[in-house]
């Protein structure tokens, strides 16, 4: 008898076990974690630079996880404000999985910290379907990347309980049109907050922050349309996706667990890239001769609160 097993469910359902477990453990440590997703360039990290550098002159205790492909600026930047930071690089994967950020929280993450801030890669395709045990997720978009992002991704922005447009200093000479964005919003995730800023000219400044401190005390005030079962706010069967979610959208939110190039069963190509080393889970050198996609690391040369690692 033959038993046909849908790798790509598996896969999605194994991650979402997992952050269901990291989002029991970090709520009984009494952190929240803030998942921040966007394209390339759309000011995640300056408006993260500028929340982390108000929430440290409030005394609040907050952290950063950045990951990237490469290199460690993003993490420079943002240790600028004084809060922990470690920068993950993926070398080449392009989002982060529960079980790669239970990796790298854990001897890492300060006792003590009430509210995590992950910058998740600069993509609104993979990182949208990988529940990362968040408390709240928040979907950007600057007003340089037009009015219809919500209905090209509406997976990152169903799933969102807040969504930012950013460097809105620049919306007039762009032309961006902020009713038709948020008509746009809506007809993705109803009811869903749209929040302003500029960090050029303080629009919004701590908006996000107090959001944050929000959803640590009390949750997300929003449930997102998509959100249909498991972890109140977030989590969702993959096989319940409202009726704007078929099709297209749908095979979205499934695609990243394909091999990108080679065809292979995501469980197989990207597994094998997150864990791969002489122990999972722990940092180490990388071998020479052997410098594949994924293999953990710690980088030398970083000091100060920044930690670098993949």
């Amino acid at each position: 008898m033959c038993r046909v097993v849908d790798l790509q469910q598996a896969v999605l359902a194994g991650n979402d076990t997992r952050a269901q477990a990291l989002r029991a453990e970090l709520a009984a440590r009494g952190t929240a974690v803030v998942n921040l997703l966007s394209s390339p360039g759309s000011g995640k990290t300056a408006l993260l630079e500028q929340e982390l550098l108000l929430a440290t002159g409030r005394g609040l205790r907050v952290a950063a996880l950045t990951a990237d492909l490469a290199t460690e600026n993003d993490a420079r930047r943002l240790a600028r404000s004084g809060a922990p930071v470690k920068q993950v690089l993926t070398d080449g994967l392009c989002h982060l999985e529960a079980h790669m950020l239970a990796r790298h929280l854990d001897g890492w993450l300060p006792d003590g910290t009430g509210i995590l801030f992950v910058e998740n890669v600069g993509n609104l395709v993979c990182p949208a379907s990988y529940d990362l045990g968040e408390t709240l997720r928040v979907a950007l978009a600057s007003v340089t990347e037009g009015e219809d992002k919500p209905l090209k991704y509406p997976t990152a922005f169903g799933l969102a309980h807040l969504v930012v447009v950013t460097k809105t200093d620049l919306a007039d000479a762009v032309g961006f049109d902020e009713a038709a964005f948020r008509a746009n919003v809506a007809q993705v995730n109803p009811g869903v907050e749209v929040l302003l800023t500029s960090v050029r000219d303080g629009l919004g400044a701590g908006a996000l922050l107090d959001r944050a401190a929000a959803a640590a005390v009390g949750g997300p005030r929003h449930e997102p349309v998509m959100a249909r079962s498991g972890a109140p706010g977030h989590s969702h069967t993959h096989d319940d996706w409202p009726a704007y979610a078929n099709g297209p959208a749908r095979d979205e939110a499934h695609a990243h667990v394909q091999a990108h190039d080679q065809g292979l069963p995501h469980e197989h190509a990207h597994e094998h890239a997150h864990e791969h080393g002489p122990e999972a889970g722990t940092a180490h050198a990388r071998t020479p001769g052997h410098e594949g996609p994924g293999q953990g690391r710690a980088d030398a040369g970083v000091s100060g609160p920044v930690a670098a690692e993949s």
